[in-house]
């Protein structure tokens, strides 16, 4: 609860899809930051966008208007792609801007685009950026560039940054010269599951798959890995768990790849029970991205004890650090060498498994995010300066 000598904030977020859901990363990220706010006392709106789920109107759930103390608001919505998130943040940002609300919290980069309508009403503006969006490469021109301006407002805009890599804080000040705040994504420590659903669904058992389990989208790799996978030596299946998002064509062309392999299984969109029991009994968890803001189905791999490979990018090898295996970024061959020598090693791969879970839960704690995230919506002072004005008035003061 809030301590003593410390106010309730009355909190706006925005810029996610709806919660709560595992839509994506970013879903996750502000379940977790709504609801652990809210159980420390504060007040916490979340808009929502209205239409239906990213991986088709199967996986809607009734309109909820409350979630662990979240007040839930859904906002018009154009539901076309490219154009759910442009106009569900403009409404949701002059709902906030006329409501009564301390903090509104932008997150992604292409919702900061109308962070100006909030600000021109004093309001105090948060950004989270979850990973350079504009580079993704499922938008088109006119959307990525309607990203990179969305970024350019938070830069502008944003009385605080919040980045969840030291790439991603290092381009910020290297491009825009504009100080961020790094503050990483958490995880909270699960119970394992025996393989009885996925069993009955898919005919899967403890250790006998790889598993890949995130969005369809192109920028996870998932093509390296297919094609690395079907030249590998191994009975292991590989199980691609996920759904699209906008991204049915390049759905459609992964299994277009995996047709003449019945090793690969496609599940379509997973949760509850069936994502637990995916996790808990993989052989080997596999992340291929050429491109992640701060990946938490990895967090959430290594949470349940898996042995985890991924691309070398940094925003994967920083998670992981020793406690992980990396191949080079979008280098198929390499990837298929990594996989193979895990397939006819169970004793690495076991060493990697003992130790995952109990690094990444010590050092990824959403209860840690919470405080953090907390702690810089009342910082005092002048919020958002830029690295070189922040030496320039050390240098004032030195003098």
């Amino acid at each position: 609860m809030i301590s003593e000598g410390k106010r309730k904030l009355r909190i706006a977020m925005l810029g996610h899809k709806r919660i709560p859901s595992r839509e994506g990363g970013v879903e996750i990220v502000v379940s977790e930051l709504s609801s652990g706010m809210t159980g420390l006392g504060h007040n916490v709106v979340c808009y929502n966008r209205k239409g239906h789920h990213v991986s088709g109107e199967e996986f809607d759930k009734a309109g909820e208007r409350n979630f662990k103390g979240v007040i839930l608001k859904e906002v018009p919505t154009i539901d076309k792609k490219g154009l759910a998130a442009m106009t569900s943040s403009f409404f949701a940002a002059i709902c906030a801007a006329f409501g009564n609300y301390d903090v509104v919290h932008f997150h992604a980069e292409g919702p900061c685009a109308v962070m100006w309508i909030p600000k021109l009403f004093g309001k105090r503006c948060i950004a989270t950026v979850h990973g350079l969006d504009h580079q993704r490469a499922k938008w088109g021109g006119f959307a990525s560039k309607y990203i990179l301006f969305g970024e350019k407002c938070a830069v502008k805009c944003a009385d605080e940054i919040i980045v969840l890599s030291e790439n991603v804080k290092n381009y910020f000040e290297s491009t825009y010269n504009r100080k961020t705040v790094f503050i990483p994504n958490g995880v909270n420590r699960p119970l394992s599951a025996d393989a009885s659903v996925i069993k009955d669904k898919f005919s899967l058992t403890k250790d006998d798959y790889i598993l890949y389990l995130g969005r369809l989208v192109p920028e996870k790799g998932i093509r390296y890995l297919l094609e690395a996978y079907k030249n590998l030596d191994t009975e292991k299946k590989l199980v691609i768990a996920g759904g699209s998002s906008d991204t049915d064509e390049f759905a459609k062309e992964l299994r277009k790849i995996a047709e003449d392999d019945d090793r690969i299984i496609f599940t379509g969109f997973v949760e509850g029970r069936t994502l637990e029991e995916l996790y808990s009994n993989a052989y080997i968890y596999v992340l291929p991205s050429d491109l992640e803001g701060m990946p938490l189905s990895l967090l959430e791999a290594m949470s349940y004890s898996n042995c985890c490979l991924t691309s070398d990018i940094p925003e994967c090898a920083e998670v992981t650090g020793e406690y992980g295996v990396t191949f080079r970024k979008s280098d198929t061959e390499d990837l298929q060498r990594v996989l193979q020598h895990l397939c006819d090693n169970e004793s690495v791969v076991k060493s990697y498994k003992e130790n995952a879970a109990d690094y990444i839960c010590n050092k990824y704690s959403w209860q840690d995010v919470v405080e953090k995230t907390l702690s810089l919506y009342t910082a005092s002072g002048q919020a958002g300066v830029s690295a070189g004005e922040e030496k320039r008035n050390e240098s004032l003061v030195s003098k």
